[in-house]
């Protein structure tokens, strides 16, 4: 039989003084002048550095806006971080909703296990309702979290390996074959045409979010933060054979040679995005025919993208890596539900469980691809699922019937989950290529 630590102290008169209680530690918003002691705790929680550098916070400041965050402190010590921005999420038929993004949560190791991070988030996911927001996005670090919270993995992301030797290339290909060209572009140019060409590829890819003028300034240079270790990437444009813009492309390369002097380089994909299957096309080809390497790594893209069935072996290219990416909050179940387009039609009425009360209830869904209507409703549901579910099936990704299968959704009717199958699941699976 053994003790608990507490009594095994008490017994031999060394007992600790007790940690702070929860009551100890007071939940408020950022002040400007806090920003450096926040940016101390997210740096102890992320495990970056016990400090901040004068360069740090000036490359951060400007991202943060104290109204959007929140610290928890012990006294005057900030011990957990967490931080939101407005955010657009491209959905299914061409449509957008604004989205409450949630980033830079962290919560101090001395400071674990006392529900910080759960009144956080409860605070601000109520506060974002409040707002008008009828969706909160994330990327999580780790896959239990924050299910709990009522998010859901509504995107997958792949990144692939090309064995640039097995492709079967044309290694006399020296250019686009549709009469197009790739051109290298400097990182002024780019500040101009990327903004416009991610608005055109944003509005055709379900799952993507928004980049801000912070994104482009961070991702051409013009903003410096020491712990994102930038380094200048050589950036590369497909254009058509008429002129017009349809895919970007920015990627890095390292210099490695074997001891009998072959080319062991790798080209690393940083950014890809095109509006067209040819750019697409064009600028795969473009970085898997560079000399001086003989591998592609190819950044985050969609489980379903062309990448392998590009190459006249597909087996060149291999996933190394298969994950979890944006999970999608729901925070007004009648608004989200009829802004996203459907592209199977049918009605169903769904049950919706929200721990947290704010987007639970019983509701009418009929949507086929000329629109879609959602109402509370009193009629008998069909099918019974959490709120986390409905978020990780909005954008068209999980499988309402391969959920069933894991007992995660319930069906109140036979049939209501190949009804959920015909109306929520997209013909191309969503995609989001940012971290944030």
């Amino acid at each position: 039989m053994t003790l608990d630590h507490a009594a095994t102290s008490a017994a031999s008169g060394t007992a600790r003084p007790p940690a702070p209680s929860r009551s100890d530690i007071e939940i408020r918003p950022l002040t400007e002048a806090g920003i450096p002691d926040w940016l101390r705790a997210m740096g102890a929680g992320f495990m970056q550095t016990p400090s901040v550098s004068d360069a740090e916070l000036e490359g951060r400041r400007s991202g943060i806006d104290p109204d959007r965050a929140l610290g928890a402190y012990a006294g005057d010590t900030c011990v957990a971080t967490y931080r939101t921005f407005d955010q657009r999420l491209s959905l299914p038929g061409g449509g957008a909703l604004a989205s409450s993004a949630v980033t830079n949560v962290s919560v101090t190791a001395t400071h674990r296990r006392r529900g910080l991070l759960s009144r956080l988030m409860t605070a601000d996911l109520a506060a974002a309702k409040e707002r008008g927001y009828a969706l909160s996005t994330l990327i999580s670090a780790e896959y239990p979290i924050y299910g709990r919270f009522g998010f859901g993995p509504a995107t997958r992301s792949a990144v692939w390996s090309v064995d640039l030797t097995r492709t079967g290339l044309d290694g006399r290909l020296s250019g686009p074959r549709d009469g197009g060209r790739v051109e290298l572009v400097p990182l002024d140019e780019i500040r101009k045409i990327g903004p416009e060409l991610h608005a055109r590829f944003f509005a055709g890819q379900p799952g993507a979010v928004s980049r801000d003028d912070r994104w482009w300034d961070l991702e051409t240079g013009r903003i410096t933060v020491p712990s994102r270790e930038w380094k200048e990437p050589f950036w590369a444009a497909y254009r058509t054979a008429s002129g017009e813009l349809e895919g970007l492309v920015a990627y890095a390369t390292d210099r490695k040679w074997d001891d009998s002097k072959q080319p062991g380089g790798t080209v690393t994909v940083q950014h890809l995005f095109t509006v067209s299957p040819a750019a697409e096309r064009a600028l795969w080809e473009y970085v898997c025919s560079l000399d001086w390497t003989s591998r592609v790594r190819s950044g985050e893209r969609a489980p379903d993208s062309l990448l392998p069935d590009l190459f006249p072996d597909p087996r060149a290219a291999r996933i190394h890596v298969d994950v979890d990416m944006l999970w999608v909050r729901i925070l007004d179940t009648v608004r989200a539900l009829e802004a996203r387009g459907y592209e199977g039609e049918g009605a169903l009425v769904l049950d919706v469980t929200d721990a947290l009360g704010l987007a639970g209830g019983r509701f009418l869904l009929e949507a086929g691809p000329q629109g879609a209507r959602c109402v509370p409703t009193d009629a008998p549901a069909e099918l019974s699922l959490d709120i986390r579910e409905l978020g990780a099936c909005y954008l068209g990704d999980a499988s309402p019937l391969r959920l069933a299968a894991l007992g995660a959704v319930r069906e109140e009717r036979p049939g209501a989950a190949a009804t959920a199958e015909r109306l929520f699941r997209t013909a191309r699976r969503p995609w989001c290529p940012d971290i944030f």
